[in-house]
């Protein structure tokens, strides 16, 4: 059962030589989303993983996502606290919003807030600690596990992230999840699936259509449209969640 579709997949299928039922990428769909704003995905990705293992009459069982979280007992932040999780990294430049806007935003939250992605956003982290009027803010970025971060998002009273992996973890827990969209749009099928409290997405304005698959290039911005989201408006958001 072939997930992927890719180069490496189908190099591995050719060398097994068996039996193999491949996802289908959708790649016209794709391509007249992103260049004409055609949308005929219409559906979450992981319902096409589904279609692929049809056949095998494995059914959906609609609870949504799982991850089963191991207890930090070690993890040096007090999680008991009421506070908000951020990620801030993203896989590209154009995924992820400026340190002035997480800046403006945080400047305005009376919370303590944990700043969490991988070791190259250490210095994008302690960039924004530097600059803010929040001065309750923990620079977690490349010092946690992936299962550390988990049990932090969990706890937190609301988690705030870019299109990211730590995004999908989350919709594993009870805990409302803010995200924010410019290249990469929730219509090519990849938000938060199920999310188990609320799931409020945040686009940029430019463009209803994605500027890219993954999110490398944007056809507004060449730092992203991401960073053209209003703070005012996450700010708000915030608010209508945590009031």
């Amino acid at each position: 059962l072939d997930l992927h579709n890719n180069l490496r997949s189908n190099y591995i299928k050719f060398k097994l030589s068996i039996k193999s039922y491949s996802v289908s990428k959708n790649i016209l769909e794709k391509y007249l989303l992103i260049n004409f704003g055609i949308n005929q995905l219409n559906n979450h990705v992981v319902n096409r993983y589904f279609k692929t293992v049809n056949f095998l009459n494995v059914k959906n069982d609609k609870l949504g996502v799982d991850y089963f979280l191991k207890d930090e007992k070690n993890l040096n932040y007090d999680y008991k606290q009421a506070y908000l999780a951020w990620c801030i990294g993203g896989t590209y430049e154009q995924k992820k919003l400026s340190i002035n806007q997480i800046k403006d935003v945080i400047d305005k939250v009376d919370l303590p807030i944990v700043l969490l992605a991988g070791d190259d956003e250490k210095a994008y982290a302690n960039d924004i600690i530097r600059i803010s009027k929040n001065k309750n803010i923990t620079n977690f970025c490349g010092k946690l596990s992936i299962n550390e971060s988990a049990y932090l998002i969990k706890y937190s009273k609301l988690f705030l992230t870019n299109d990211t992996g730590m995004m999908h973890i989350a919709s594993s827990f009870d805990v409302p999840i803010i995200s924010f969209w410019g290249c990469t749009k929730p219509s090519l099928g990849f938000y938060a699936y199920q999310a188990k409290k609320s799931l409020m997405n945040i686009e940029s304005k430019n463009s209803k259509r994605p500027c890219s698959r993954h999110g490398s290039n944007c056809r507004y911005k060449k730092e992203g449209c991401i960073k053209t989201i209003s703070s005012n408006e996450i700010l708000k958001n915030i608010n209508s969640i945590l009031d």
